[in-house]
């Protein structure tokens, strides 16, 4: 078994795209198959390094590795080769229409109710004709002649699929500047690697049926290939998240404190019945069914990626965030406020909270409460009871309970008026800026 996932170095991995090559590593690993990164990066004018780089380390933190990494640009003289091929069996054609001329064939079919296909008309140039219009300084582009069939396969996904490439227009294979087009450098590089399954989004599912016409053409055996088409992702609510690229792309989720081992999760059980559950890939992969992925469009919900991270932070041990924490966090720290966040970027107000120096805000009416608990401060050393026996004196001297009590509390202390449990924060705090907040927020 080999899996791919193609990636263009066109821009940051989204979600979406992390989910196509989640399923193929977890297909993978989960059969013992082989897992390729292949940079589909032939388009020159958008393909950057700085993309290709980006996309590798977005993998490695999401916890995927692959056992070949592949550039198509390393590559153009196998795609060279299979283009020569197909023309010598009169597969691939040139053609010489402009943009605006196809545009006018386009409308002119549908003025007259014919599909707006591509009608061949370059199939009847004479090699004489084809001699001329290069010799008048035009550059032909070449489309592949498409068979009068329709190409069949029982998707691992979707069932039964099939496509009337007769309803298609031949597609362009190669530019006029000579450069390949994904449709066929894809088929080949399949062809040349011996890829068996082929794991990507249903808006791909009828350039499978060109795609494997092309494969055929090339001497590849179809019944070889095996094809998955995920549904796609909506948004909340149920809009294209395509149209919301740039707010879910993966440097983002992880810039804003999204868990690898939650977004994994997430993606991995998103378009199933099962409840997500957080783990890195290489947890996930032993229970990963594509069989369990519905026909239907499923819903990519911020808020439920978020319940998910927040389960990951509040089991995580200090260990694992040691590295990511404030400099001089430590493990009692973490302990106290993990329960709280819902993003790792959160501890850092806590860290000054704690550790730091904070103003808390001036309570009016609260002068001679707040007085009366700086008063019956206990002294140091501080303990996990501290906070019990502070407040249970001031309880019995001032009458109060309940809010009451412990909110001017909360907010002198943190500046917060909800967080975590005071009884496990005083003692981090320490008497020293407790009693200096004490003062500040009765107006002293």
């Amino acid at each position: 078994m080999k899996l791919r996932f193609a990636p263009s170095p066109t821009g940051l991995l989204h979600v979406g795209n992390a989910r196509v090559a989640l399923a193929n590593w977890l297909h993978a690993r989960r059969h013992g198959g082989t897992f390729v990164l292949r940079l589909d990066d032939t388009d020159r004018e958008r393909s950057r390094p700085e993309f290709a780089a980006a996309i590798e380390e977005d993998l490695h933190w999401l916890g995927l590795d692959w056992d070949e990494r592949i550039a198509q640009s390393a590559r153009l003289d196998r795609y060279a080769a299979a283009a020569e091929r197909l023309k010598q069996d009169g597969r691939l054609y040139p053609c010489f229409e402009t943009e605006e001329e196809l545009a006018f064939k386009r409308e002119r079919r549908r003025r007259e109710g014919r599909p707006p296909i591509y009608d061949r008309e370059a199939l009847k140039m004479t090699p004489e004709q084809i001699a001329r219009a290069i010799e008048n300084g035009k550059q032909p582009y070449w489309r592949f002649r498409l068979s009068p069939r329709s190409v069949a396969w029982t998707d691992l996904v979707l069932g039964e699929r099939r496509v009337k490439l007769s309803a298609i227009s031949d597609p362009v294979l190669i530019r006029a500047d000579g450069s390949p087009l994904y449709t066929f450098t894809s088929v080949v590089d399949d062809l040349e690697m011996a890829v068996t399954h082929v794991i990507r989004g249903e808006d791909h599912v009828t350039n499978t049926g060109i795609q494997l016409d092309i494969f055929e053409a090339l001497g590849g055996d179809a019944a070889r290939l095996a094809f998955a088409h995920l549904p796609l992702l909506t948004d909340e609510e149920g809009g294209a998240l395509s149209k919301r690229l740039g707010s879910i792309s993966l440097r983002h989720l992880r810039k804003d404190g999204i868990e690898p081992a939650a977004l994994a999760g997430y993606l991995a059980a998103l378009g199933t019945s099962a409840d997500p559950v957080a783990g890195m890939p290489r947890d996930l992969a032993p229970g990963y069914d594509l069989g369990r992925v519905s026909h239907a469009t499923a819903r990519f919900d911020t808020r439920h990626l978020l319940a998910l991270n927040r389960r990951v932070l509040h089991e995580a041990p200090f260990a694992a965030v040691r590295d990511r924490l404030p400099e001089g966090a430590d493990e009692a720290f973490w302990l106290a406020v993990r329960g709280n966040l819902d993003l790792l970027r959160e501890a850092r107000p806590w860290f000054d909270i704690l550790r730091g120096s904070i103003v808390p805000p001036v309570q009016e009416g609260e002068h001679d409460f707040l007085a009366a608990a700086l008063a019956a401060l206990p002294p140091e050393p501080w303990d996990g009871t501290t906070w019990s026996a502070w407040t249970g004196a001031l309880k019995a001297a001032t009458g109060r309970k309940g809010k009451a009590l412990f909110l001017p509390l909360r907010l002198a202390l943190t500046g917060e008026e909800q967080g975590p449990d005071l009884g496990t924060l005083l003692p981090l705090i320490g008497r020293e800026r407790a009693a200096a907040r004490l003062r500040l927020a009765a107006g002293a």
